[in-house]
Order: structure tokens, then sequence, then C-alpha cells
């Protein structure tokens, strides 16, 4: 199914935005570890988060939906099974993690097309150390068999948050020290949700980098959470308001993690109109109302040490300085290349057809904008559900309508992305 946005008059009004894709993966995860019942609202009802509920149904887990609640009951754990995990690297990397910790269950990991294409011997590899049994290559499909763990101190590098989960996840098997090193922290969601778990977690920033460390009680008691509005989501209604003329757009309980508002914070200095308000804790998370009015926007540059705090809006980020007349400058992006798509590629080619200069220098990207941007093109979205959002994103602000070839992955992070920006006034269709 294609997709067209066209230009149009300004944005206004509250974006619904739905809960955040990362604490909803381990929500679930770590309900289905717990003792107890563990009651969720706020969950991310995607496909991506579908494929989980029924990893953890397959597995031995009770997943129930009543209402906008949902009820996570642990199970005895099972195997051998097989685990399909679709599109989402969160599910299958953390998933391995888990089942890697408990002895005698037996997973094999599976996923579509896109995720069989991705990286999994960063997390493989730290896993077998730890003493789990693997079989399979750097690709899915994996089969991990769980039993009587030993300790790990690894380095993290790339810093990623879904190494580190897993390491976390399978050290709670186990009474051994567990220690995650990185030299930039990648999302801590895993680390706040254990605590809301019950579970030690001490985090350090010293002399040897950002460290991350398991403590005695590693046994999760079920809890209640709520899960705050995805800031990644959040962003192409909000990037969206800021590039639109006279627009003025509203998110209400969004997470404002720190380590999640790169986007916002470069949108800022590139001129943005961002208010925060009604800041709060919820479940262990900072949660805010988001407001963005639209405002002339000047390049940035953004250096390799920030792009983990906005990894997946570096596509949406990449619109917001396509309309900033000038170079912006993006580091630090090889990670890009390893995700749902070549997203560092397809940005550059999505550009290119909407009349905006951009190259890659190695793993930096050059984008050379423009006040006002051509579009009329068909951009090729590489099946990635960011790419695509992106380009419907730039086509609200650009001379003529921009065409993305494919649409139905959107519904992996964002199912009511279209009905959601048509009701801002938005002309996506």
């Amino acid at each position: 199914m294609k997709l067209t946005a066209r230009p149009g008059g300004p944005l206004q009004g509250e974006a619904d935005v739905p809960g955040d894709k990362s604490c909803s993966h381990r929500a679930l995860i770590l309900g289905a570890m717990a003792e107890g019942t563990t009651r969720i609202s706020g969950l991310l009802q995607s496909a991506d988060i579908f494929a989980t509920v029924a990893a953890i149904k397959t597995l031995g887990g009770n997943v129930e939906q009543h209402g906008e609640e949902w009820l996570v009951r642990s199970g005895p754990w099972r195997g051998p099974v097989a685990i399909d995990c679709g599109n989402s690297g969160t599910a299958a990397r953390l998933l391995m993690g888990a089942v890697a910790g408990m002895p005698g269950v037996h997973a094999m990991f599976s996923g579509d097309a896109s995720l069989s294409a991705r990286p999994m011997q960063r997390v493989t590899l730290p896993l077998a150390r730890m003493g789990a049994t693997i079989q399979g290559g750097d690709r899915l499909p994996i089969a991990v068999e769980g039993t009587h763990l030993g300790g790990i101190e690894h380095r993290n590098v790339p810093a990623s948050a879904q190494v580190k989960s897993a390491i976390l996840l399978a050290g709670l098997g186990t009474g051994a020290p567990v220690t995650v090193i990185e030299a930039v922290p990648s999302r801590d969601h895993t680390e706040i949700m254990l605590h809301q778990f019950g579970c030690d977690v001490a985090v350090d920033d010293g002399p040897n980098g950002w460290t991350t460390s398991l403590g005695t009680r590693r046994a999760p008691v079920a809890c209640e959470l709520s899960i705050a509005s995805d800031p990644s989501s959040a962003a192409f209604p909000l990037v969206a308001a800021t590039i639109v003329p006279g627009s003025d757009v509203m998110v209400r309980g969004m997470l404002v993690n720190p380590l999640r508002t790169g986007l916002y914070e470069v949108l800022e200095q590139m001129g943005g109109e961002i208010d925060l308000s009604n800041e709060r804790i919820q479940s262990g998370e900072i949660v805010a109302d988001v407001r963005v009015r639209a405002a002339p926007l000047a390049p940035c540059h953004v250096r390799a040490e920030q792009v983990p705090a906005m990894v997946d809006e570096i596509p949406v980020l990449a619109i917001a300085c396509a309309f900033a007349d000038g170079e912006s400058v993006i580091e630090g992006l090889a990670e890009l290349r390893l995700k749902e798509s070549d997203r560092l590629g397809a940005v550059i080619a999505g550009l290119t057809a909407c009349g905006i200069g951009a190259v890659a220098d190695g793993d930096t990207l050059r984008i050379f904008g423009a006040a006002k941007v051509r579009g009329g093109a068909g951009v090729a979205t590489q099946g990635d559900h960011r790419i695509a959002m992106a380009f419907l994103t730039l086509g609200l602000a650009a001379e003529q309508p921009v065409e993305v070839d494919e649409a139905e992955m959107i519904a992996t992070s964002f199912p009511d992305f279209v009905e959601v920006m048509q009701s801002l006034g938005a002309g996506i269709g």
C-alpha cells in the first residue's frame, strides 16, 4: 500500500501518540519472568509488541488484555519451542537473554526477511561467554538453550541497549557478578524497570565508563506499570509541527528520559520552539507534556556521542535538516546501516529524490538544506517504518506531494500514524 503526503495548512491540536515501544517490550518480558501478576497500562499495541506477546505465550507465560489494561502472569517457561519475532529486533535479542538464564528452556528464534538480515552475534557471543548454549551464526534462525549461567564483565561496543538488556535479563538467573560497561550510555529502560520489579541494579559513571551491574536481589516481583507516550513516535508529528508554518502541536505524557531526548535537544539548538510542562515520575520514568510550534530552523552539527540518545530519530531529524538552510552534519551513523533497512542509504536516496543534497562521508551524513524543499518524489522505504513516516513528514512541508512505496510496516511501531496525523490536519492518504 502506497501513501502520499500533501502540503497544506498548519497542524493543530493534540497528537495521541501510543505507548513507548522499548518500555512495552520490557514490561511484557519482565512481567512474564516475575512472581505474581503484573498490570500494564498504556502498552503499545503494534505488530512488534504482538510478536513479544505471542512469544511469551509460546514460552509458557500468560498475557491477557482487559480493556486498557494488560495482565501478565509468570508460568514455568518451557521448551523446545519455536519463536517467530517478526520484524522485532528487541523481541529477539531480549528474549534470547531471558531464555539463556532459564535452565531447561530451549527456543529457536526466527524472524522476517528484514530481521533475519540483522546481526545477532553482538548478543549471542556474550551470552555464550556466560555459559549459554547457542546454535547458529550471526543471523537468525538461532537456537538458545538456557542453563545455570556464570557472570560476565562485558564492554558494550557499540553501545546497544538491546545487548545490555539481554545480558541483564540473562544475569537474573545467576548469582555471579554481571556488569556491562559503555563509553556512552545506551537507553536505561531495563535498569529503571528492574527497579520497579524489585531487583537491584547499580549504575556508575566512573573513569572506566558507564557501568551497570546487577546486585543481590535478582528475582523479579510483579508490579503495576504505566507506559508513557513514545518519543520516537512523537517525533513525526512534532517535527512536522516545526517545519509546517503556523503549526502548534502537543503530545501529552511523553517519555522524556534524558537518554531518549536527543532529537528534541538538537531541534532546540536549531531554533525549534519546544516547551515542556507537567513533568512528573511515572513508573520510574520521567514524563512530561511536550508542545512544539513552527519555527525557522538553522543547520546543526551532531557528534557521534549524541547519537545513542536519538538513534531511532535520525531519519526524521534528517527531514528537519532538509528545511534548515545550509549544511547540517550528523556523525557516528554506522549503526543506521544495520537497522530494519540501511537507513543511512535510504535517507540519502529519499532526500536526493526530493531535491535536497545529501551525502555519506564514511559514517557521517551531510545534508545541504534549503528554506524551501521541492518534494514531488516517490520514495523507496526499503520496508522500514521510520523511513516511511519520515518522508511522509517531509511531504507535509514540501512544495509538492511525496509518495512512499510501502506503508503497511508502519504498524510495527505506530499503527494509528495516519489517523493521528489526519486529526492534526495533515494531508496524508
